[in-house]
């Protein structure tokens, strides 16, 4: 069974997010500045290849950028996505905080 391509931009950074090894990733990037796969591979316990997939999914979650220098492709973190991310959940938030203190109202008033 192969999944479906995953259109919207949060589900795709959360996706993305969900597993550790890219947030890793992410985190080492972001330390760095930028860096490229054989750097990154270096400093976790997985391979090159491994690295170079998981770069890809933070590249399709528009987490990060490559870019070719020669004959390197040096990665380096796209905070937009994630800021985007993070606003759809601070307003989400709000709005079950809203939906709590009605109940709490409800609740305390009856």
């Amino acid at each position: 069974m192969t999944e479906e391509p995953v259109s919207d931009p949060a589900d795709r950074v959360l996706g993305a997010l969900a597993d550790p090894t890219r947030r890793a990733l992410l985190d080492l990037i972001a330390e760095q500045g930028e860096a490229t796969a054989t750097s990154l591979a270096a400093r976790l316990p997985v391979s090159r290849q491994a690295v170079v997939k998981h770069l890809a999914v933070l590249d399709t979650a528009g987490l990060v950028t490559a870019a070719r220098v020669g004959r390197e492709v040096r990665y380096a973190v796209r905070p937009a996505a994630l800021d985007a991310t993070a606003r759809w959940m601070a307003a989400l938030a709000s709005d079950w905080d809203r939906r709590l203190a009605a109940i709490k109202r409800i609740a305390e008033d009856g």
